[in-house]
């Protein structure tokens, strides 16, 4: 055997009495989560999850039905459902709900003003089905870095009627 192989040898056997005599065996699994990710078409759910997963932006595509996608962090990893926001598509996003342990929703923050009020009512519809209405909701205003941006607080103000408004 050369020096090489025999080094190997050592450091792979000082690996396994390590892991056997500290860890006590395998490393605990990292517990999942199954996200769902809505919002409407060029709001920003494909980029931010490339990112997430440290995938090149410039090969984004707009989703067109749905994709999903593994989000590995220290602690847990995060199986997110993106669904396409086209309003042909967004007839059909409540069949994709079933299991899903929490939302994110992503709004594009510079939109026109009938963009605006088309994601408010999907996100009312979410916020009410009875498959995600218990479930945390984390809601991103995308696209900051426009020019036409609108503030948190302004977006906060004016959405405050979808978010807390009472069950009439």
């Amino acid at each position: 055997m050369s020096d090489l192989r025999i080094t190997e040898a050592f450091l792979y056997m000082d690996y396994l009495c390590f892991r056997a005599l500290c860890c006590k065996g395998p490393p605990p699994a990292r517990p999942e989560y199954d996200l769902v990710c809505i919002g409407l078409t060029g709001s920003g759910k494909t980029s931010l999850l490339s990112k997430l997963c440290s995938e090149s932006a410039e090969s984004v595509v707009s989703t067109t039905g749905f994709s999903i996608k593994a989000v590995p962090f220290q602690n847990a990893i995060l199986n997110v459902k993106e669904l396409g926001g086209a309003d042909n598509i967004r007839k059909y996003w409540s069949r994709y709900y079933q299991g899903s342990q929490g939302v994110i929703f992503v709004l594009d923050s510079a939109s026109s003003e009938d963009d605006l009020e088309t994601a408010r009512n999907e996100l009312h519809s979410a916020l009410q089905h009875p498959q995600l209405c218990t479930l945390p909701f984390l809601i991103l205003a995308n696209h900051q870095d426009k020019p036409a941006a609108r503030s948190i607080q302004e977006i906060s103000n004016n959405w405050a009627n979808v978010l807390f408004k009472p069950d009439v």
